[in-house]
């Protein structure tokens, strides 16, 4: 039942934009799914989903994969890198990103689908991302693809 809820919940997602918790509560409950809205705050977080600027600018949710090769979702990073980040850089082997107010969470669920090679981990808070990388060189060739995607 929770795996299938959860298939639901990414068809939803991808057919649609949905901003809230409440919609998509809705939406389940309109395929005859009777959740709360703690159950849905678990499956989002349990699914990784993570919030995007949508075609209209509005934020809705998505889900990231690991080793994204669309270029739909190539697209989408770029879209999503160009209308959130401010800066990249360096510092000894940490990756340093600076974002849009609320965007970093966003971002860091992309960099992290992209499988930047020589990433260890990635932290966001609100409006920075740090990623640490295993050396220096790798943190300055991730900030060059990033800086790419820009």
């Amino acid at each position: 039942m929770k795996s299938d809820r959860h298939n639901l919940i990414m068809n939803i997602i991808e057919n649609n934009s949905i901003e809230t918790q409440d919609e998509l509560c809705a939406r389940l409950k309109e395929a005859g799914y009777n959740v709360t809205q703690a159950t849905v705050s678990r499956d989002i977080r349990e699914l990784k989903l993570t919030k995007v600027v949508g075609p209209d600018g509005r934020q809705i949710y998505a889900g990231y994969h690991k080793n994204v090769t669309s270029q739909a979702d190539s697209r989408r990073h770029k879209r999503l890198f160009k209308d959130a980040v401010k800066k990249v850089d360096v510092a000894v082997n940490l990756l340093v990103i600076k974002t849009n107010e609320g965007m970093a969470p966003a971002v860091g669920a992309a960099i992290d689908a992209l499988g930047i090679p020589g990433m260890v981990g990635c932290i966001a808070g609100d409006d920075t991302i740090m990623c640490a990388m295993h050396s220096y060189e790798e943190a300055v060739s991730a900030m060059d693809f990033i800086e790419r995607m820009l």
